[in-house]
């Protein structure tokens, strides 16, 4: 089992950028496949970005790619999106989630373990 926390969500103007951070806890971080998610109001929650567990496969959404970048650092425990470029579409709450094994990483189902989300606003 694992324990997931966000942190570095805030308000942020259009264009500026936002480095978001999941800390995990318990064993064996290495071998969770990592995802983050947003979900703006009223909206179902949608997927942003995905990583496999070394690092090799990197999934984006389209409405994301070219701007974010999901890292991972296994010895850190830590799995990072760093936004670039923010729009106001991209206000939501963001969460990380985490599955040992997937079919398929942008499906929300796929994942078994969340964190709590952190609030993204972009706004002027």
């Amino acid at each position: 089992q694992v324990q997931l926390v966000e942190s570095g969500g805030g308000l942020v103007q259009p264009g500026g950028s936002l480095r978001l951070s999941c800390a995990a806890s318990g064993r064996g971080f290495s071998s969770y496949y990592m995802g983050w998610f947003r979900q703006a109001p009223g909206e179902e929650r949608e997927f942003v970005a995905a990583i496999s567990w070394s690092g090799r496969s990197i999934q984006y959404a389209d409405a994301v790619k070219g701007r974010f970048t999901i890292s991972r650092d296994n010895a850190k425990n830590t799995v990072d999106l760093q936004m670039n470029s923010l729009k106001p579409e991209d206000t939501a709450v963001y969460s990380c989630a985490a599955v040992r094994s997937i079919l398929s990483p942008r499906e929300v189902r796929g994942y078994d373990y969340w964190g709590q989300g952190t609030q993204v606003t972009v706004s002027s």
